[in-house]
C-alpha cells in the first residue's frame, strides 16, 4: 500500500464518520469526495468501499447503544421492550428496502452526480433551516423509545424513502420525520441511529452480492482501514450528537448544507 492510498483510505474514512449521522447527507459527501479523491481506477472496488466503511459507522451503533440493543438482557418486561424495538425498527426499514430493490439502478445512473447532491443539499437545507425556525416541541412530544407505536416507526420509513435520492440525508429526513410526528428532538436523533443498523447493513450486503468480493490483499487492507476509521470517528460524532441536540437546533447544518450545495453548484458550471 502506498502512503498516497493509505492517506486516501483515512480521509475517507474520516468523511464517512463523521457526515453518516449528522444531516448532511454521507452519501453527498462521497460523491463529492470522488471527484477529488480518486481512491482507485476500480470502479467496482470504489462502490463496495464507500457502501462497506458506513458498516463501520453503524457498528458505533450497535457498540453504544448495545444495553438498549441486546434484547437477550435485563428483566422480563426489558427484553419485550427490546424484541418490540427490532420489530419496530425492522417496520421502519420495510419501505426503503422495496423503493431501493425496485429504484436502485435508476438512482446510481441518472441521480449520483455532483449536481443532484448539490440541489439536494441546498433545498433540504432550506427546509431544516424553516423547520428549525417554526418548530415547537409541544408538552407532550414522546421522549421515551418504548412509546412509539408502530404506526410512527412505519411513517417514519416512509420518510426515509426521501434518502434515496443522494444528497437528502438519511439522518435528516427521518430526524425531521420523527419530529414532526411527534418525537422529541433526541429521541427522533436515537431511532434514526437504530433505523440506520438494517437500512445499511441491507445496502452493504446488497452492493457486496452485486459487486462481488474477489479484491487484491491491498484492496481487502483498504476495506479494513476504512472501516475501522469509520467506526471510531462515528463513535465520536454520535456521543457529541446526542450532547449538542440537548441544547441546540440543526441551523447551523441547514446553513452548511446550503454554503457546500451553492460551491459546488460553483465549481461545476466554472470547471
Amino acid at each position: 500500500m502506498t502512503v498516497l492510498l493509505f492517506l486516501k483510505t483515512l480521509l475517507l474514512g474520516l468523511i464517512e464518520g463523521i457526515t453518516e449521522f449528522l444531516p448532511v447527507s454521507s452519501t453527498g459527501h462521497m460523491i463529492l469526495a470522488d471527484e477529488f479523491i480518486r481512491l482507485s481506477e476500480n470502479r467496482q472496488f470504489t462502490a463496495v468501499f464507500e457502501v462497506f466503511i458506513q458498516s463501520g459507522a453503524i457498528l458505533a451503533v450497535v457498540v453504544l447503544f448495545r444495553r438498549e440493543l441486546w434484547p437477550f438482557a435485563g428483566t422480563g418486561p426489558e427484553r419485550r421492550n427490546k424484541w418490540l424495538l427490532w420489530a419496530k425498527t425492522f417496520v421502519a426499514f420495510i419501505p426503503a428496502a422495496v423503493a431501493g430493490l425496485f429504484f436502485h439502478r435508476f438512482i446510481k445512473e441518472y441521480l449520483f452526480n455532483p449536481v443532484t447532491v448539490a440541489a439536494t443539499l441546498i433545498f433540504y437545507g432550506v427546509i431544516l433551516i424553516l423547520f428549525e425556525k417554526k418548530h415547537r416541541v409541544k408538552p407532550d412530544a414522546l421522549h421515551c423509545i418504548d412509546g412509539l407505536t408502530f404506526r410512527i416507526a412505519f411513517l417514519i420509513g416512509i420518510i426515509q424513502c426521501l434518502a434515496l435520492i443522494p444528497g437528502t440525508s438519511r439522518s435528516t429526513a427521518t430526524i425531521l420525520g420523527g419530529m414532526i410526528l411527534g418525537l422529541d428532538r433526541t429521541l427522533a436523533a436515537e431511532f434514526s441511529f437504530f433505523l440506520a443498523i438494517p437500512t445499511i447493513a441491507a445496502a452493504s450486503l446488497f452492493q457486496l452480492l452485486e459487486s462481488g468480493v474477489a479484491f487484491s490483499m491491498t484492496e481487502y487492507l483498504v476495506l479494513g482501514i476504512g472501516f475501522a476509521v469509520s467506526f471510531l470517528v462515528a463513535a465520536g460524532v454520535i456521543e457529541w450528537l446526542m450532547h449538542y441536540l440537548k441544547k441546540h437546533s440543526f441551523i447551523p447544518f441547514g446553513w452548511y448544507r446550503i454554503v457546500l450545495g451553492l460551491i459546488v453548484l460553483g465549481w461545476w458550471y466554472t470547471k
